[in-house]
């Protein structure tokens, strides 16, 4: 194939409308204990969760406590949903269900400011965006309901 066809192909690829995907079903998402590692839930006050649905594994959601200038010591999450999967809603549900299953009350997302996929899942699992213009990424805390 030669150079021209090659990028030719590629821009009809990028061009190609998205199909919109089904939403999962929230009872069809689990959260499966891991073990985790360094920096990926494996330490203290930190959790490792792979991601299914049904009977296929979809990615990991992981929380760190760290200690940082601006927050302090605080819980963060991280999610990677894989390629695949995504656009089906399972970030929002996953986020949802590691904050609630946590030893934690609070638990602030670190995301990229362009990242609108991540922000529009955090803000659908009870996520609320900090507003702080000396914060170079987003951040979004979310925070457990008391119990009544």
């Amino acid at each position: 194939m030669t150079t021209q066809k090659r990028e030719a192909l590629k821009k009809t690829q990028k061009q190609a409308p998205k199909r919109p995907r089904e939403p999962v079903k929230p009872e069809d998402v689990c959260l499966v204990p891991g073990k985790g590692s360094k920096g990926r839930g494996g330490g203290r006050g930190g959790a490792y969760w792979h991601i299914y649905v049904g009977e296929q594994r979809a990615g990991s959601v992981y929380i760190n406590v760290i200690d940082e200038p601006l927050f302090g010591q605080h819980a963060s999450i991280q999610i990677q949903v894989n390629a695949r999967q995504r656009g089906q809603h399972i970030g929002r549900l996953a986020y949802r269900k590691a904050c609630d299953q946590s030893e934690h009350n609070e638990v602030i997302a670190h995301m990229r400011k362009s990242n609108l996929a991540s922000r529009r899942a955090a803000e659908a699992a009870g996520f609320q965006v900090v507003e702080d213009d000396s914060i170079p990424q987003l951040a979004m805390i979310w925070r457990r309901e008391p119990k009544q």
